[in-house]
């Protein structure tokens, strides 16, 4: 069971091999894993394939490791909030997490709010996009107004 973690010996916490068994199962318990394994590659990128929210746990040099993230949004899009702010306005990275959920659309910044394929890109998303985030100029433009009406 991945959760034993949290009660584990600090010892335990931080042995490679009990560390990926536990994230492999239960990819939230890299938040009882030693600060050197929150910082191990493998290790957080079993934890966010299981579990993309990890990504919250992992150190901040992994948040702006491109392959991470990416695996992170693919199991859950929302996971791009705990993304390095960099990525956060990865056009790329933005474009994959709102196409697979529209919920990601509050995470990056306003310049990406205001990018026309990704706002239409949201607006095809499964529960599309309430142009409540858009910018006022993509409020105003035909194209995108039929196509979240559409």
């Amino acid at each position: 069971n991945g959760r034993a973690l949290e009660f584990a010996s600090d010892q335990l916490k931080n042995d490679h091999e009990i560390v990926l068994a536990a994230v492999t199962r239960y990819g939230d318990a890299l938040q009882y894993a030693s600060q050197g394994l929150k910082n191990d590659h493998e290790i957080v990128l079993a934890a966010v394939t299981q579990n993309g929210l990890a990504l919250q746990f992992a150190s901040s040099a992994l948040r702006k490791d491109r392959n991470i993230v990416l695996t992170a949004i693919t199991q859950n899009c929302c996971a791009l909030e705990y993304a390095n702010e960099e990525l956060q306005n990865d056009r790329e990275i933005v474009l994959a997490a709102v196409t697979q959920n529209v919920n990601a659309f509050k995470y990056p910044s306003q310049e990406l709010k205001d990018d026309r394929e990704i706002v239409l890109a949201a607006l095809v998303a499964p529960c599309g996009l309430n142009l409540e985030y858009a910018s006022q100029e993509l409020k105003n433009d035909r194209e995108i107004v039929l196509t979240q009406n559409g």
